[in-house]
């Protein structure tokens, strides 16, 4: 039987996910930024967590730790760059380790420069992967600790998975991001397109959320900082022709001040 995702939102704008192996009957949460409501959520659909895959150690991502493995003896793995400041690891991993959730196999991809450890886990028998706060629909992670040469190798990671890998980013930015997208590649139309239809989403308070590569490997400014046309509208800006890490640079100091 295929994988389940249970998507749902807790704090003020993140999303918890349980990954659930109906075969195994192995439950994983994917970062624990509420553990009440991940066990309230867990109960209802009748799953038993097993497992917490963590991505990287802030607060709203691993903070749930200690009360959900208290509850449920779960087994948490987190990444080695960050987990001296997360609760209760059992096992750490990085670039080209796997997980396993029954028969599933996850791989990791260092996706470091919003955290120096942050990791996302792909599933590519499921085409889907969970990238915490690397990636978003239409936007990327904020740069906390890494460098303009470090986020973009990771962006360039997640760019060379299957188009058609849904993407679960941990946060409902994506109204925000569509705002400063249009702002820094107006003439995108596919991007107009998907403006449109995330507006009318969110006016329906729908999830933006997953999102599939393909379409943001098309609309996605910081996925496209490797685009000619791109690096020449910013060149202005710190952008150089040629020069996707000066241009991903450049957007993301925009971003910050936008």
């Amino acid at each position: 039987m295929p994988l389940q995702v249970h998507q749902f939102p807790c704090l003020s704008d993140n999303y918890g996910y349980l990954l659930h192996d109906p075969d195994s009957g192995e439950t994983t949460c994917i970062d624990t930024p509420d553990a009440d409501e991940y066990l309230k959520q867990a109960g209802a659909k009748g799953w038993t967590i097993t497992q917490i895959w963590n991505t990287h150690w802030h607060p709203d991502h691993a903070g749930g730790n200690a009360a959900i493995k208290a509850a449920t003896g779960c087994k948490i793995t987190a990444p080695v760059g960050d987990a001296a400041k997360i609760d209760e690891v059992d096992r750490t991993v990085g670039q080209g380790d796997t997980v396993k959730l029954g028969a599933w196999t996850a791989d990791v991809i260092d996706v470091g420069g919003h955290t120096l450890g942050h990791i996302a886990y792909n599933l590519p028998e499921a085409k889907i992967a969970f990238v915490g706060d690397s990636l978003f629909a239409l936007g990327c992670g904020r740069m906390f600790e890494g460098t303009p040469p470090q986020f973009w190798g990771s962006l360039a990671r997640l760019k060379a998975l299957s188009p058609q890998t849904l993407l679960y980013c941990a946060h409902e930015y994506t109204a925000s991001n569509a705002r400063f997208a249009l702002h820094a590649d107006p003439q995108n139309v596919a991007l107009k397109d998907y403006a449109k239809e995330i507006a009318a989403r969110r006016a329906e308070d729908l999830p933006t959320v997953p999102t599939e590569l393909g379409r943001e490997l098309a609309t996605n400014p910081f996925l496209r900082a490797d685009d000619a046309g791109l690096q020449a509208a910013w060149a202005d800006r710190g952008a150089r022709v040629g020069d996707p890490i000066a241009t991903f640079a450049a957007l993301r100091a925009a971003k910050d001040n936008f």
